[in-house]
């Protein structure tokens, strides 16, 4: 008990005391999931709400085959990134395999499905509500879409968080395909690991700690939007 106190106190100095090693750890992490959550969001929502106003044959199939995706385990999406930015894969001799890029990708693989799933969800919702309107301005639906998106602003926004909430905390994905340098590839999740495997539980501990830490604002900015939204609505 009393080495846990003492490793504890210490990941707390380390946070304080702005440590180096542990500030690098946590700046990557963050630059890699908000660039995959970017680059999600700005695909998944236009996508999502497309699904939402177009019907086309196997439009059901795409819908169920999308909302699969929102369960995808992180260790096949690593492996299928793996795959496609291995030297002998199509995109190899990019080399990116091994870099914060092939970390942004194999995010972006497992956000974007949360992404456009839900926004499908919150649009086809306004759109049922709205469509008699909408349709007596004369809009097309390709012109619906941002119109949607808008009004559906606050719910989106929750949308988006859960979505960084599953890349900041993600691990299986990031430790195939960027194999966890030092330095270079680094992040919490996989930080986290590798400390607790060599039995340096202050550093450990301390990624934890700034990882709930992200995880509770992540949360309490959903909660807020929520709020936010049900008073508008009352």
């Amino acid at each position: 008990m009393a080495s846990d106190a003492g490793a504890f106190a210490t990941a707390l100095d380390l946070i304080l005391g702005l440590d180096p090693d542990l500030l690098g750890i946590v700046a990557l992490s963050l630059r890699v999931s908000l660039t995959a959550v970017a680059i999600a969001t700005l695909v998944g929502l236009p996508l999502g709400a497309a699904l939402a106003l177009w019907r086309f044959p196997g439009h059901g199939a795409v819908v169920v085959a999308l909302n699969a995706l929102m369960g995808l385990p992180p260790v096949v999406a690593g492996l299928c990134v793996y795959l496609l930015l291995s030297r002998a894969g199509p995109l190899g001799e990019l080399g990116l395999l091994f870099t914060p890029t092939a970390m942004v990708v194999a995010q972006v693989v497992l956000v974007l499905p949360i992404i456009a799933a839900l926004a499908r969800q919150q649009v086809e919702e306004l759109h049922h509500e709205y469509r008699e309107q909408l349709t007596s301005l004369g809009l097309s639906r390709l012109r619906m879409i941002p119109t949607l998106l808008w009004d559906a602003r606050l719910g989106l926004v929750t949308v988006v968080l859960a979505g960084f909430g599953r890349a900041s905390a993600e691990v299986g994905a990031v430790m195939i395909v960027g194999g966890n340098i030092d330095g270079v590839t680094r992040v919490m999740t996989t930080a986290i690991v590798l400390e607790t495997s060599k039995g340096d539980l202050p550093l450990a501990l301390g990624l934890g700690i700034v990882l709930l830490g992200l995880v509770a604002l992540v949360n309490a900015g959903a909660y807020l939007v929520g709020e936010t939204s049900r008073r508008r609505l009352g």
